[in-house]
């Protein structure tokens, strides 16, 4: 399931409808007012606005069209009320309208070369988050992205899952930045993770493979400033007799498990460095080991959801809306999360968000 600006643009779509008429319906206006006032008022001489507007949402055109309609608009009030000062008025939307179509030619460009940009974010984005079996087994698994910019089709949150011989391997992280730099250096942990995640038996020799991926791309892309480019990545490894869960954490938030009603929160027992920065701080993993039974809900998570803001600067209470969920699907459970983060920040986000739901089901499901 994942949702950029695009998908909240078109829940926009009704409202835009109006946004698009309103050159017309504010030629009407015009032409009203200046039909059922006095000449003096001169509400004529506002009709050269309704082709400028026009130039900021239609094609070329529509804008002349618009433009050829409001000079017919004055001749015609021109001869209900003589001495409008027509000429002025028609040379003026004459003007007007000329240069309103020649930026509404410039606007479709730039729209144009902004849409081939897009087609290569979405490129982008089949790389970093490609679409995954919602099953490995008896493990169930659904998946959230939504981009904080409307604009937006990727940014640095990233995840991925792996069905290898050592059991179901999910990993989710966050790269520190925006932007390309950001987008590159997720694609790079993920496309280690995919080789890594077949090729090491235990987790501690994945994340060192990735913290190698991310160190080489930052060597080769060095981050602008002098702030170090480092990702928060969370390794978990369900084996396929289930009953259990591995959890490496590299400065990630701690995923949380409900278990009928009880939640809690995975928190390492020791820290592991954050990838980029097993150099500088040292490579010392720490792997913990979870109880996960049948009908357990394990939901993985990046800081933009528990960070997403109210109106009023408070943030998301994530531990607690979990607590209330009842015992659902990974796909129910982040369908809810989804309505329920975009109404509570009034669709505003401030970050990205990735977000991987997990289920074990039961043996006779």
């Amino acid at each position: 399931m994942i949702e950029s600006g695009r998908l909240r643009l078109q829940r926009r779509h009704g409202r835009g409808r109006l946004v698009r008429l309103s050159p017309v319906i504010l030629t009407v206006v015009i032409a009203g007012l200046a039909y059922a006032t006095p000449p003096e008022m001169a509400f004529s001489r506002l009709l050269p606005a309704a082709p400028a507007l026009a130039a900021a949402m239609w094609p070329v055109l529509p804008t002349v069209l618009l433009g050829t309609v409001c000079l017919f608009l004055m001749i015609g009030l021109s001869l209900v009320f003589p001495g409008l000062g027509t000429w002025w008025t028609a040379a003026g939307i004459i003007a007007v309208t000329v240069a309103a179509a020649y930026g509404s030619h410039v606007r479709l460009q730039r729209e144009r070369t902004l849409f081939q940009v897009r087609l290569v974010a979405d490129a982008a984005q089949q790389v970093v988050l490609s679409p995954m079996p919602r099953r490995f087994g008896s493990v169930e698994i659904e998946s959230l992205y939504l981009a904080a910019a409307a604009e937006a089709r990727i940014g640095g949150d990233f995840y991925e899952v792996a069905d290898t011989p050592y059991g179901v391997r999910l990993l989710i992280g966050d790269v520190r930045g925006k932007g390309l730099p950001a987008v590159g250096a997720a694609a790079a942990i993920v496309n280690a993770f995919r080789e890594a995640a077949y090729g090491e038996a235990d987790i501690v020799g994945v994340a060192r493979r990735l913290d190698a991926s991310s160190t080489r791309y930052n060597a080769a892309f060095p981050p602008e400033g002098r702030m170090e480019r480092f990702a928060t990545a969370l390794l978990v490894e369900i084996p396929h007799a289930g009953r259990r869960v591995s959890v490496l954490n590299c400065g990630h938030p701690p995923p949380l498990l409900l278990n009928h009603g009880k939640l809690r929160a995975l928190e390492p027992t020791a820290p592991s460095p954050l990838l980029n920065l097993a150099e500088l701080i040292g490579d010392q993993y720490n792997v913990d080991t979870f109880d996960f039974a049948p009908g357990d809900l394990l939901l993985l998570y990046t800081d933009g959801v528990a960070e997403a803001r109210a109106g009023d600067g408070e943030f998301f209470p994530l531990a607690a809306w979990m607590r209330r969920q009842p015992p659902t699907a990974p796909h129910e459970l982040l369908t809810a999360l989804h309505r329920d983060l975009l109404h509570y920040s009034r669709g505003r986000l401030d970050d990205d968000i990735a977000a991987l739901a997990v289920r074990l089901s039961e043996p006779s499901e």
